[in-house]
């Protein structure tokens, strides 16, 4: 079957218009389409996610009051002014708990940068950047570390999902380190999802712990934002605090207390 052509266009990409009794030639809303289906499928946006808007992001109400959860609604909130205020000197930092949402709002963040500013966007699990760069490691050139990263440092906007893990390793720490610094020097926008928390709490006294100790409405603790990205490094954590602002989400696990109800059989 043919390719459809544009009528308006006649496939050159061009359309002529009008203005002031002046007749002038314009991109034509087909290559701006086509455009954003380029950049879509760059972003490297997982199936699972490539659904995620601000639309269907679950404002969950909180079990103990009964109210809308506010730290999921001013997440929403503080995304989709991003969006609007684009570009901007500065990215976010969604950090909270498995299952909270951190990721959909990230993704719809890129998916309306991509579909409404033409914007270039990266998705990438940083343990699949871990992966891929070990895999492809050659001892001789020890180059394959750098031409991975390169498409990361050189993107309009990163999304890094799944910052996380207990007790990073030195060389972990030296690849973020090394991504986020020279994303740092080109003033490039990053955003970021990190699962908290990191390691091991720091051992207090039964009194100081009690005192100290942070809980959700849920019973949770809460964990310690300073703490846990001060895992990475001292210098690491103050510039995500310079090129980010931090977004805290505490909420139960939408995958556990909504999608798994939803899973039924057609006869159970």
């Amino acid at each position: 079957m043919a390719a459809k052509v544009c009528s308006q266009c006649e496939g050159t990409g061009w359309k002529p218009v009008e203005v002031d009794g002046v007749r002038r030639m314009v991109r034509c809303d087909c290559h701006e389409a086509e455009h954003a289906e380029q950049l879509m499928a760059r972003a490297r946006i997982p199936r699972r996610y490539q659904e995620c808007a601000f639309e269907n992001f679950d404002i969950r109400k909180d079990k103990v009051t009964g109210r809308a959860n506010p730290s999921l609604a001013a997440a929403k909130v503080y995304a989709q002014r991003f969006v609007e205020e684009y570009p901007t000197d500065f990215g976010l930092l969604f950090v909270g708990p498995t299952g909270v949402g951190k990721t959909h709002l990230a993704v719809a963040i890129l998916r309306e940068l991509i579909l409404l500013k033409s914007v270039e966007c990266l998705f990438y699990d940083f343990r699949d950047l871990l992966k891929e760069i070990q895999d492809s490691y050659n001892p001789v050139s020890q180059s394959s570390e750098w031409r991975i990263l390169q498409s990361l440092v050189d993107v309009e906007v990163l999304l890094l999902d799944e910052l996380s893990g207990a007790n990073p390793s030195d060389w972990v720490k030296e690849t973020l380190s090394h991504l986020i610094n020279s994303r740092y020097n080109q003033k490039k926008v990053t955003l970021i999802t990190t699962t908290l928390p990191f390691g091991e709490p720091p051992r207090r006294s039964s009194r100081s712990a009690a005192r100290e100790e942070v809980r959700a409405p849920s019973g949770e603790t809460v964990p310690d934002v300073d703490r846990s990205l001060g895992q990475l490094g001292v210098t690491l954590r103050s510039r995500l605090y310079e090129m980010c602002k931090l977004v805290e989400i505490q909420s139960d696990d939408f995958r556990k207390a909504v999608k798994q109800a939803g899973y039924k059989f057609h006869v159970e």
